[in-house]
């Protein structure tokens, strides 16, 4: 039977949702906030104290009991609820506009989270041209040899991307990435891994992708066994533990234990299915891109496997792991990677103890903020000067996907799509495209 309310000793009862509103109002862990100013550390010491009075308040009396339908599972003893009350209430009234400003934030991060899931669990995508021929003929290409299963297993070296939604039928952006890698990378093998193929036969769906796609003979298209995965990893039974339809964050936080374990388990190159490569990525090991002054992020890492960081990182996570947090890649790798270097802050491109942290404007050129940058018409020595040092473009899909792209124009992206993977450009050609 489903949870619907949590009941107090006393027969008060809370709805099962104003609980997860409570849970809802944490942030991220402490460390994670001293590289914010004074005073948006100051907001979220605030905040977190809101949230303690919040759940203080909700899980008060003698004793809690769970109601599931006709049974009721006895809880621990917790503080008394007139202790908390006027605690909570001196705290709101003396911090009125604070404690609105931070519901409406939690609220828009609630309709942000919730938008996500929906668009990423939806099978007919956004923006896709479904008249498109299924079959399309490749031009001076070799025959694929690419298949859903069979071949031998992933050896040191390949390149993976991830798709750890349902989702078969890839974007625009998403062949753009795979077609870019394999052409930086001829002889190397490109593993797509998608979840989506898991309960298939050993067929694959009719959609244009995949018949583009067999136009690479180093790329192999595999269905992501999850269990498979993290068996013999710190998050096979983190995995097994999980409650995968409440909790909120578990699509991307699946996606950032995927690439660690991939990492560990296989070693060679992990990319977001929003890059674009530029140049081959052969040369860069043990190494991963900062994204910004503060921060790290996961979304290029290359590394050997078994490697003693990615295992720190798998660790970290179970570690530190909340299911109502999304600890996000990017705060756990920033994390193990000062622990690993005995350090405080990120310098702009740094090396210790055999693992590379490198410049910003080798991965992430165009900070997320300035995403819009990608819809803008720029001349082809801005772009040649824009990349000269990049090794590959993030196009952070999150912000920019469903925004109009006229793929003839001289905009930055349309520019890329023609010179790094002209194959989905053709395709792209046939009519209106959105991002």
């Amino acid at each position: 039977m489903p949870l619907k309310a949590w009941t107090l000793s006393s027969g008060f009862e809370i709805p099962f949702s104003a609980l997860i509103w409570g849970s809802f109002f944490l942030t991220d862990s402490p460390d994670q906030t001293n590289t914010r100013t004074p005073y948006i550390a100051g907001l979220f010491r605030f905040q977190n104290r809101f949230t303690k009075f919040i759940l203080c308040s909700a899980f008060t009396g003698k004793q809690i009991t769970t109601v599931m339908g006709e049974q009721a599972l006895t809880g621990a003893r917790m503080l008394r609820m007139p202790v908390c009350i006027p605690k909570l209430t001196r705290v709101v009234l003396s911090h009125r506009l604070r404690a609105l400003f931070i519901l409406a934030c939690k609220f828009m991060s609630f309709a942000s989270i919730m938008l996500y899931w929906r668009m990423a669990e939806d099978p007919k995508g956004r923006g896709q041209l479904y008249s498109l021929p299924v079959e399309v003929c490749c031009a001076n290409s070799e025959p694929s040899t690419y298949a859903i299963v069979g071949g031998p297993p992933p050896s040191p070296g390949n390149l993976f991307f991830v798709e750890t939604s349902e989702r078969t039928d890839p974007s625009y952006l998403f062949m753009c990435s795979v077609e870019s890698a394999a052409r930086m990378h001829p002889g190397t093998r490109v593993v797509v891994l998608m979840k989506g193929l898991a309960n298939r036969n050993t067929s694959l769906p009719k959609h244009w992708g995949f018949s583009l796609l067999s136009c690479f003979p180093s790329v192999e298209i595999w269905p992501l066994d999850l269990p498979e995965l993290f068996s013999g990893t710190p998050l096979a039974k983190w995995y097994l533990q999980a409650q995968q339809h409440w909790e909120l964050y578990f699509l991307p936080v699946l996606s950032d234990a995927c690439r660690i374990a991939i990492m560990w388990k296989f070693g060679g190159i992990y990319l977001d299915t929003d890059f674009i490569v530029l140049k081959n990525l052969k040369n860069l090991t043990n190494a991963l891109g900062i994204q910004s002054k503060y921060v790290l992020n996961g979304a290029f890492l290359s590394f050997q496997p078994k490697y003693k960081f990615m295992e720190l990182c798998m660790q970290d996570f179970v570690e530190n792991y909340n299911s109502w947090i999304w600890d996000k890649g990017p705060q756990l790798l920033t994390r193990v990677f000062k622990k690993w270097c005995s350090i405080s802050n990120i310098q702009s491109t740094m090396s210790c103890k055999g693992v590379s942290a490198l410049h910003p404007e080798a991965f992430y050129p165009i900070p997320w903020q300035d995403w819009k940058k990608y819809f803008e018409v720029v001349s082809s020595s801005e772009l040649h000067h824009l990349f000269n040092n990049t090794y590959t473009v993030h196009v952070w899909n999150k912000k920019s996907q469903g925004t109009r792209l006229e793929i003839t124009s001289q905009a930055l992206l349309a520019q890329l799509y023609f010179q790094f993977c002209p194959a989905t450009y053709n395709i792209m050609m046939k009519g209106s495209v959105w991002q």
